[in-house]
């Protein structure tokens, strides 16, 4: 499905972002894994090797200018080319509105959005340098759409990381680069999965009756990423089982 294809998938040592580092490399591609922790990384690529699949560690912060070139010079040093690219990487730093701290504010929009915004940049110009086209695929969230309490700033950063996905057609289209976002909703992942009530409230406000799996985002990444899906482009795809149709609070 995706034989000789080159992928970039930041944020991915573990959770939803390693999920798709294994879709992918099932599907054939060659991965380059990156992660701010340097052993997940690490740990992510070789247990991908370990089962077949063809993958290298890249850590470090994946909203560093330098990280962001490294990535994309690794992807055409070891393996020729880059054809998609996974712009994962997020942080989540919960705050009163009414006392967010400056710090947060800015480290949020730093990693969400510059990360998105310069991984795109940097991959894109190695795609249209390519003559070949190429994929890239952002990380938004359902509180993009749909206000959550303490998560103003992060809900804004994933509301214009769908903004870029639309605005960059304009931009990438000529160059058959296509570009579009997924909107996770409750997810279990080692992070989440840290609160013991976690699985049992989403369960009980998500209409399909479960938070999602991080092989449910996968399978919709690897999809948005594979050839099947290169007309469509500028979109944002929510993957929550239906709870921003009906938005019960968790709270």
């Amino acid at each position: 499905m995706l034989k000789e294809k080159v992928a970039i998938v930041t944020g991915a040592g573990q959770g939803i972002g390693l999920a798709i580092c294994k879709k992918l490399a099932k599907a054939g591609a060659k991965v380059i894994v990156n992660d701010l922790d340097e052993a997940l990384a690490t740990k992510a690529a070789e247990e991908i090797t370990a089962s077949g699949g063809v993958c290298l560690p890249v850590p470090g912060d994946s909203s560093d200018l330098s990280i962001i070139h490294q990535l994309v010079e690794t992807a055409a040093s070891h393996f020729g080319r880059l054809d998609i690219v996974v712009a994962n990487a997020g942080i989540t730093l919960f705050g009163d509105f009414f006392a967010y701290r400056p710090d947060d504010f800015f480290r949020v929009l730093q990693v969400n959005l510059g990360g998105t915004f310069f991984l795109a940049q940097a991959a894109a110009n190695q795609m249209k340098m390519q003559e070949s086209g190429g994929t890239l695929l952002f990380m938004s969230s359902v509180t993009g759409h749909q206000a959550h309490k303490n998560l103003a700033a992060y809900g804004m950063t994933k509301a214009a990381i769908e903004m870029l996905a639309k605005n960059l057609v304009i931009e990438l289209s000529p160059f058959r680069i296509n570009v579009n976002a997924i909107a996770p909703g409750a997810t279990a992942t080692e992070r989440t999965l840290e609160d013991p009530a976690y699985t049992k409230t989403w369960s009980r406000i998500t209409p399909m009756g479960r938070p999602a799996s991080v092989e449910d985002i996968a399978a919709t990444a690897l999809f948005l990423v594979s050839d099947e899906a290169r007309h469509i482009t500028g979109q944002s795809l929510v993957v929550d089982g239906g709870w921003t149709s009906v938005s019960p609070s968790p709270y």
